[in-house]
């Protein structure tokens, strides 16, 4: 029997978030290591690229948010076979890691310096990624980014729009997305109902 153990922080959102969800879908038995801030920074200089997560497969550990998105998808059955399906579900996959690479530049930041970064994101960044977000589940067909089915593009997206609509997020308005995308709220909340995720919150009794 094959060994995985996926380490990422501990919470229940970010670019670990989707993995999990998959793995559980997949019914793959995996150690779900999640680190404290300080842990990660502890051990973050022992981690290729410096960076979480990280999928340790019979103790070979692999990288790359995305190349394990498609991965475990895979193993999932949550990744289109049709070549053009799976460019749609690898283009909301990239653009996804774009956006996090935005809003990443603005941590650490501290004050009005913080503020106004987080803003400037907002009325930028995050207004021109989240129109196109939602002109690519139209070309999806209105219910899933691609292949008519869940795909990992699905959850990673999912995961996304929650963390976004928190309110964990600092001078980014709670309501931005309800306001300027709707349609990737009813996205939302569509996938958090599937029983395959409803069944994955409800392992870890996390809402």
């Amino acid at each position: 029997m094959t060994d995985y153990k996926l380490t990422y922080f501990d919470m229940n959102a970010g670019r670990g978030e989707p993995l999990r969800i998959a793995m559980h879908i997949a019914n793959i038995q995996f150690e779900d290591v999640r680190w404290t801030f300080s842990e990660f920074s502890a051990n973050r200089n022992s981690l290729r690229f410096n960076a979480v997560p990280t999928l340790e497969i019979d103790g070979a550990a692999f990288t790359q948010s995305n190349a394990l998105s498609r991965y475990i998808g895979k193993m999932a059955d949550l990744y289109p076979s049709d070549p053009v399906q799976a460019l749609y579900c690898d283009e909301v996959l990239e653009a996804l890691e774009d956006l996090s690479h935005h809003l990443v530049q603005t941590f650490g930041l501290e004050g009005d310096e913080f503020k106004a970064a987080r803003e400037k994101f907002t009325d930028t960044r995050l207004t021109t990624f989240t129109k196109g977000f939602e002109e690519l589940l139209s070309r999806g067909g209105g219910n899933y980014f691609s292949d008519n089915r869940l795909t990992i593009a699905d959850l990673k997206m999912m995961v996304t729009i929650r963390s976004f609509r928190s309110g964990n997020l600092d001078h980014v308005p709670v309501d931005f997305i309800d306001n300027f995308t709707p349609s990737l709220v009813d996205f939302q909340n569509r996938i958090e109902q599937l029983p395959q995720v409803v069944a994955y919150y409800a392992s870890i009794k996390q809402p």
